[in-house]
């Protein structure tokens, strides 16, 4: 698919088609798919959106056999979160094969994602558990986020830091102030440190590895992640030469119709991939990922998403909520719901076992207990805020980004709190991807 909006809006909303019978099930031809082709799709202006805020949202249709809001679900007991789960139909038994390690037809991952009701939900999340508990035990790595700069060169169509977003206050921190927080979070007990910043041209090369030294100088028990967007080949090298021992890349969406939707021309799904491709081949540990619920998006584009993770196997996946900005071209589109992005995080733990799984900070915005039911649902990272209080409101790629509480650093102990009270606990280690441990001795 390759037709583009010549000017970014709302896109067609996502569709489901009614997935057939799981013994009648056969991988359909590209001609046959469900979802309509995105080129099709007519974006209006901002201007002319219709969608409803996420608070008017309706349910769909019966016949659409979509779960209930989270909302409306309860936590699960402590005693149910380890207890095996017992298949007692078909869909289950699908599941059973995904979490068996099979690779399951494209057409087979549509029932999975048709079929997301009550207690075939509930026997995913089930499943999930197990297998998060089973790789990693009860642990939860928490990660201390650093934003250090909200200049970003691109002028991506979702993205409040968004080049041509003149309404942000933009800032760069010094590597004085990065390793002020980084001295901060070690002493509450973070093992990781994430720079994450827009594309800024400022951030050289030579800047970027001086930090990536400086830190492991001060921290050498620590593991230092990368979130800085696309970059050369040589560029990743000298980063991971320094050091850096992850990098973070969202990929947003496999699907290179929907990309152009999201993106300005000069950006394309084939070097985001090329970038993906070059830090896996370097030896990150690489991170992927994708928005659920973007404008344009259709079920086949997140078909597209689960088959590029099943066979790329990152070693990190981000999944979370798309969420307006009230500055950018998306302004008047829906957010996406946390319902369907907890039950993409339970299936990206039953294909990838071993993978670290973020709860993340979109999550937590658009429900108060949003990263505890990520956590339910095979999610084991957090990324609490280590940045300066006076610059987090400022890095704000959606709106009502969550910048205290327990998002806050300096707030662990509520967040070890909040663990605990869904069985799990805060581990105070690097919490490597396993195979990919640096420190002798690690479990992980």
């Amino acid at each position: 698919m390759t037709g583009r909006s010549t000017r970014p809006g709302q896109a067609a909303a996502l569709s489901w088609t009614t997935a057939p019978a799981l013994s009648q099930a056969t991988a359909p031809s590209p001609s046959q798919a469900a979802a309509p082709a995105l080129n099709q799709a007519t974006a209006p202006s901002p201007s002319q959106a219709t969608t409803p805020a996420l608070s008017q949202a309706t349910a769909p249709s019966p016949n659409r056999a979509t779960a209930p809001a989270l909302s409306q679900t309860t936590t699960p007991a402590l005693s149910q979160v380890t207890t095996p789960a017992q298949a007692t139909s078909p869909l289950h038994l699908l599941i059973d094969r995904l979490a068996a390690g099979e690779k399951l037809t494209r057409t087979e991952l549509a029932c999975l994602l048709e079929r997301r009701e009550g207690e075939h939900r509930d026997y995913l999340f089930a499943r999930a558990r197990e297998i998060q508990h089973r790789v990693f035990g009860n642990k939860v790595y928490i990660r201390g986020l650093i934003e250090f700069t909200n200049y970003c060169k691109n002028n991506c169509y979702y993205c409040g830091i968004r080049r041509d977003n003149r309404s942000a206050s933009r800032y760069r921190l010094t590597e004085e102030q990065i390793l002020e927080c980084c001295r901060a979070g070690y002493e509450l007990g973070f093992r990781t440190f994430v720079l994450q910043g827009g594309e800024d041209p400022y951030f050289t090369d030579g800047r970027i590895t001086g930090l990536v030294r400086a830190i492991k100088a001060g921290y050498p028990d620590c593991a230092v992640t990368l979130s800085i967007g696309e970059k050369d080949r040589a560029s990743y090298e000298a980063y991971f030469a320094a050091g850096a021992d992850r990098y973070l890349l969202r990929h947003e969406t496999a699907n290179d119709g929907h990309y152009g939707k999201l993106h300005p021309a000069e950006l394309s799904l084939r070097r985001r991939m090329e970038c993906l491709r070059d830090l896996k081949d370097i030896g990150f540990q690489t991170g992927a990922g994708f928005m659920v619920g973007s404008p344009g998006q259709t079920m086949d584009c997140i078909l597209d998403d689960l088959e590029f993770l099943r066979d790329f196997e990152p070693e990190m996946v981000g999944i979370g909520p798309f969420i307006p900005h009230h500055d950018t071209p998306f302004a008047a589109c829906a957010a996406g719901t946390l319902e369907l992005t907890v039950y993409l995080l339970g299936l990206v733990r039953l294909m990838l076992p071993r993978v670290l799984l973020p709860a993340t900070t979109a999550l937590g915005t658009i429900s108060p207990g949003g990263r505890e039911q990520g956590i339910l649902a095979g999610a084991n990272v957090v990324m609490p805020n280590l940045s300066p209080g006076d610059v987090r409101e400022k890095y704000l790629l959606y709106d009502n980004k969550i910048c205290t509480g327990n998002e806050a650093a300096e707030c662990l102990d509520q967040l070890r709190q909040a663990m605990s009270s869904i069985g799990y606990e805060v581990a105070v280690d690097r919490g490597d991807a396993p195979g990919h441990s640096k420190t002798e001795g690690s479990e992980l």
